[in-house]
């Protein structure tokens, strides 16, 4: 879907952009850089960098799919003309007796960290996802990462349970996945 660009004021007085992430391949090649980075920045991603195999070809493809299934919100956030970070609401699936849950994703890079962004983009996405249908939102996270748990928990995420060795590192070490919700309606 796309959805209106929303600027916001950073706590170092920057203005970050929060914006449809759009199907063209300066975005897709963007976005494509800013996993590699990420991955490389934190161990809390699912994914290595070499992991990372996208062409500007099948992210673009990607991005069009993205925007035209009014279900699907891939955000980027600029910041100075540079992609600080990405966010996404996708559905957990499509069928009426989940179609209420939306999967929550945002990660930033490290120089972008504790500037306010991540709350603001957070708060931007429940609007949005509210707007689209959805009733609550889920995310995981990986223990340890406590950094990103306190920002779910200030933006009204609860944990409800964990994933036992969700993650297994390549030197063999495990973490698990804390599994967290937010009601974006009135129910609880």
């Amino acid at each position: 879907m796309r959805f209106d660009e929303k600027r916001v004021t950073l706590k170092d007085g920057r203005t970050a952009v929060l914006r449809t992430a759009e199907p063209e391949p300066e975005v897709a090649q963007t976005l494509i850089d800013y996993m590699v980075q990420t991955a490389e920045e934190t161990p809390f991603l699912l994914r290595y960098p070499d992991e990372i195999h996208y062409t500007i070809e099948s992210e673009t493809a990607f991005l069009e799919n993205a925007v035209a299934d009014p279900r699907i919100i891939m955000m980027t956030v600029m910041v100075d003309g540079e992609a600080a970070g990405c966010a996404s609401v996708n559905p957990v699936g499509g069928v009426r007796r989940i179609r209420h849950r939306g999967s929550l994703a945002i990660a930033l890079k490290r120089k972008y960290w504790g500037l306010g962004i991540g709350s603001k983009v957070i708060g931007y996405l429940s609007e949005l996802a509210q707007a689209a249908g959805y009733e609550q939102l889920e995310l995981g996270v990986i223990e340890g990462n406590d950094r990103a748990k306190s920002l779910y928990e200030k933006c009204g995420f609860t944990e409800t349970g964990k994933q036992v060795d969700a993650i297994r590192y390549d030197d063999g070490t495990y973490a698990d996945e804390i599994l967290m919700i937010r009601k974006l309606t009135g129910k609880e």
